[in-house]
């Protein structure tokens, strides 16, 4: 559930943020937008109210725009930012291509099961 971590318990603090503070604040603020998509697609998975499904998915979607807009403002914080991102992505996409291909994963992963699943 909702971690209201220091220093933001919805109070300003008596000075502003150093730039490393800021950066910290940036990737909280990504972190809690993908908490927020995790909570509600979780949510969605557990109702057959087709109608409150619709709205907990469309919801989850604009978390994702903000987890965006909050990376992409992080990266004018950070000039290495993206450059450390595609690093990441390249490490796996050699493993991907030592696996011999991302698809069998992406198929593996559409497999697993969710709550919603057990339902079934």
């Amino acid at each position: 559930m909702p971690e209201f971590t220091q220093p933001f318990i919805g109070v300003v603090p008596g000075r502003k943020l150093t730039k490393t503070e800021l950066e910290r604040a940036m990737r909280l603020n990504i972190a809690a937008e993908l908490e927020a998509v995790h909570i509600y697609q979780a949510h969605a998975d557990a109702t057959d109210n087709e109608f409150i499904k619709r709205v907990l998915l469309d919801i989850a979607d604009e978390e994702r725009v903000h987890a965006g807009e909050f990376l992409r403002a992080l990266k004018y914080l950070v000039p290495d930012e993206q450059a450390k991102l595609d690093e990441g992505a390249m490490e796996v996409e050699e493993m991907a291509r030592q696996q011999g291909g991302a698809g069998e994963q992406t198929a593996a992963a559409e497999s697993v099961k969710t709550i919603g699943d057990l339902k079934k």
